[in-house]
């Protein structure tokens, strides 16, 4: 069973950094498109980012801030944060689908796991 923990979620100033990390167990991430995904309250869920090898892409609204990358050896998935706005405010999930996908994967066809989130809030 492949399991997916999220961590280094939290509450930062408008201009502040975070970085997001999943730990993936059950499985190595090389096989899979891994993504991020958020949700605020009372929104869709939207995709952040996706990555799978050296193929990334990014939802419009972090494009320039935001970048995805992935440890291999370590089974893990990140997702740095810089030039936080308070409209990134939102539960965050790390997801994993087995599949090969090329740029940015625009919504959860095909994901098979997901993590169960870490919160990111950001104050103005």
């Amino acid at each position: 069973q492949v399991q997916l923990v999220e961590s280094g979620g939290g509450s930062v100033q408008t201009g502040g950094s975070l970085r997001l990390s999943c730990a993936v167990s059950g499985s190595t991430i090389s096989s899979y498109c891994m993504g991020w995904f958020r949700q605020a309250p009372g929104k869709e869920r939207e995709a952040v980012a996706s990555i799978y090898d050296i193929s990334t892409g990014y939802a419009d609204s972090v494009k320039g801030r935001f970048t995805i990358s992935k440890d291999n050896a370590k089974n893990t998935l990140y997702l740095e944060m810089n030039s936080l706005k308070p409209e990134d405010t939102a539960m965050y999930y790390c997801a994993a689908g087995k599949f090969r996908c090329m740029g940015y994967l625009p919504a959860d066809w095909g994901i098979n796991y997901w993590g169960k989130g870490t919160l990111v809030t950001i104050s103005s």
